[in-house]
């Protein structure tokens, strides 16, 4: 049975015109993305990505407005889905209280997931894992560099 998967990515830069990217381990897979994850059925697409970054980085944001929405198909890399994915560009409500790392994949022993700021300078399309993420960076190091 094919479905859609609808999710939702925040684009968090800081004054140092950095971006806060996210290691993850999940299904027996190392991968790196931009914060955020799938909507759940019932759940708009703001009330989504907030619910995300309170769940993964224990923070409450703010949504700035809309930074792009996946134009070209994609499969899913877990499973049989097309992935539909909107991001935005989003600030922290307050500063951020995370244990920032600066090595990919440096997790902590609790956890199979730790964020590290990216110079948006620096940012290549190898900095991400997904196909879509790929394409926000691209557009990111475009209109931001």
């Amino acid at each position: 049975m094919s479905y859609f998967n609808v999710r939702v990515y925040g684009l968090l830069i800081n004054d140092q015109q950095e971006v806060l990217l996210s290691d993850e381990f999940a299904a027996e897979k190392y991968f790196t993305k931009f914060p955020g994850g799938g909507v759940e059925f019932g759940e708009g697409l703001i009330d989504a990505l907030k619910r995300e970054f309170v769940e993964e980085c224990n923070a409450d944001i703010e949504v700035i407005g809309h930074f792009y929405t996946t134009d070209f198909y994609e499969k899913s890399s877990f499973n049989d889905s097309q992935v539909l994915s909107v991001y935005y560009l989003v600030k922290p409500v307050k500063p951020l209280q995370l244990n920032f790392k600066f090595n990919a994949f440096d997790f902590d022993e609790e956890t199979d997931q730790c964020f590290r700021w990216k110079e948006i300078a620096d940012l290549t399309e190898d900095d991400v894992t997904f196909r879509t993420d790929k394409a926000v960076v691209r557009l990111l190091t475009e209109k931001l560099n």
